[in-house]
């Protein structure tokens, strides 16, 4: 890296718009807007025009934020829901007008990749191999390597994604939560047949709203702090408490919990689904929770051509 000018990332996904400004080593300034993008596409196989307005709105934030801090390069990636979407047009013209750069979609192994170079940052190689997992909206990204993803998988199963499918009901009927995990457990015996050493890593990692929220509700943290977050280890006993507790609350008594963004409450059980059916499914007993992700692995490779 040649001097200390910052970059900026921003992901377009299906729930969550966010921005991650960093040069690297002083400046680390992360923003999120829960937009809902990717909300009723799995029915109409669109986008909504509301969804694209409020992640519009957020693009004006984040904009402000880029040239606050002298930001020169920028990259701007969707994922789960635009690769969906058959008017993704609707949302790529404005976006990459408004942000004056192109906005590209992002392939479900890319994802992958990227999170697992953002994942494993600083965690010692010994630890491995890691097994990271990116639950999304719309999609869950695994990757399994040690210093770099040697396998990895896109899986169309996501919170937003599994909450349209399966969780009709508020709160949720206990078959329609089983229902939900035992699809998550048939992609993940895909994933044992396909790539048999995914499911025997050292260490699992995870990363994004669901998990970094789900350790959060564990610990009751209000406000919110990354830096207790970061590193955090969410027993398999924890997960399965904290998805025992939202599980069995209506949406307007579950919003209430501390360290659960209110935004998120509705799509947060079928997130916990997910994650439960994982750590169950290899038999695992802790993930290690990280706030650095796809973010921070596209991040690094802006800087690394300056």
């Amino acid at each position: 890296m040649s001097d200390d000018t910052p970059v900026a990332v921003l992901d377009f996904g299906t729930n969550t718009t966010r921005l991650l400004i960093t040069d690297g080593t002083s400046t680390d300034i992360r923003a999120h807007r829960v937009t809902g993008l990717g909300r009723g596409l799995g029915k109409t196989g669109r986008l909504s025009e509301e969804g694209i307005g409020r992640v519009l709105d957020a693009v004006d934030e984040f904009k402000l934020m880029i040239s606050e801090n002298g930001v020169q390069k920028i990259r701007a990636v969707a994922t789960s829901a635009a690769r969906d979407a058959v008017n993704r047009d609707d949302l790529f013209k404005p976006v990459s007008a408004s942000l004056n750069h192109e906005l590209e979609l992002l392939s479900g192994e890319e994802e992958a990749r990227y999170g697992f170079s953002g994942a494993t940052v600083g965690l010692p190689p010994a630890d491995g191999p890691f097994l990271v997992i990116d639950i999304g909206g719309g999609s869950t990204e695994f990757s399994y390597g040690t210093h770099a993803a040697e396998i990895y998988r896109s899986v169309d199963m996501g919170s937003v994604r599994f909450t349209e499918q399966f969780l009709i009901n508020d709160p949720p009927k206990p078959e329609e939560l089983s229902g939900a995990i035992q699809v998550a457990r048939l992609h993940l015996d895909d994933i044992d047949r396909d790539h048999p050493t995914m499911g025997k890593a050292g260490s699992l990692v995870g990363v994004a709203g669901t998990i970094t929220t789900i350790a959060a509700v564990e610990i009751g943290l209000e406000p919110y702090d990354p830096q207790i977050i970061d590193g955090f280890a969410l027993s398999r006993k924890a997960a399965e408490d904290v998805f025992r507790t939202l599980a069995t609350e209506s949406l307007e008594i579950r919003k209430y919990n501390p360290g659960l963004e209110a935004a998120r409450a509705d799509v947060i059980v079928a997130g916990c689904c997910i994650l439960v059916a994982v750590m169950r499914h290899w038999d695992l007993d802790e993930c290690l929770v990280r706030e650095s992700d796809l973010l921070d692995g596209l991040a690094s490779e802006l800087l690394e051509v300056e």
